[in-house]
């Protein structure tokens, strides 16, 4: 194949894969509650490691749950081009916010895999672990923890609401894999992320170039006293 040819997905399979990945957290409204580590989370989970094996990847799983799907190049001195996003979703979330940069990823290597197309250098489908961050605080824990911005010991600590740990979960649902966090190198990474609002719509464009995102800070506050009525009780 020439090296000048356009390469095209099948925009149908992938449709279809998005469907039917939906179905694992699936609600009466046509979303998805899909939380990290939930057992809704390990059977989409499966059902990608499965999906990426038999297009001839080799999964690997971190310490965190982080998974990472690789196709070898021509090259293998060289470090993978990743492709990725999260398979997580918020407790309302949609079809497409996550899933779409993880099962695009998987679509892209098919056809490269159809197609007998070998890249230059190993192409890498990656699944962070708590992007969402909507069980456990904080967001992109689990990328935090390959970029060493957080440690392994500080997610196994996170709780949800329930007092439920993450390390505790992960074990549960067998998704605590021997690699340590960050030890899957790669060179790049892109990632397909939906809007999932209006105004792309709106303005009859099909792709937006992201420049910015909202700013957010989080604070713990700590406040000391003595239980008291307010009424009877001198400031």
């Amino acid at each position: 194949m020439s090296l000048k040819s356009n390469l095209t997905i099948n925009p149908q399979r992938l449709w279809d894969q998005i469907m039917e990945t939906a179905q694992y957290g699936a609600t009466a409204k046509g979303g998805i509650k899909r939380r990290t580590l939930s057992d809704d989370d390990k059977k989409v989970r499966d059902w990608f490691k499965t999906q990426c094996e038999a297009v001839g990847c080799k999964l690997t799983v971190d310490a965190v749950a982080n998974m990472f799907a690789l196709r070898p190049g021509r090259n293998n001195a060289l470090a993978p081009i990743a492709m990725g996003s999260h398979l997580d979703t918020q407790p309302t979330g949609g079809k497409f916010d996550g899933v779409l940069g993880v099962l695009g990823a998987l679509e892209a290597m098919r056809t490269m895999v159809d197609l007998g197309y070998e890249t230059n250098a190993p192409v890498m489908i990656v699944n962070w672990t708590n992007e969402e961050g909507s069980r456990f605080a904080p967001a992109m824990l689990a990328s935090g923890v390959y970029a060493k911005v957080f440690t392994p010991d500080y997610a196994y600590s996170r709780e949800d609401r329930d007092g439920n740990k993450f390390g505790d979960e992960l074990q549960r649902i067998g998704y605590k894999g021997e690699a340590a966090p960050g030890s899957q190198k790669f060179q790049a990474m892109f990632e397909l992320h939906i809007e999932q609002g209006p105004i792309l719509e709106a303005e009859a464009k099909m792709v937006g170039v992201v420049t910015g995102v909202q700013g957010m800070r989080w604070y713990e506050v700590t406040v000391k006293g003595q239980e008291a009525h307010t009424g009877a009780t001198p400031m």
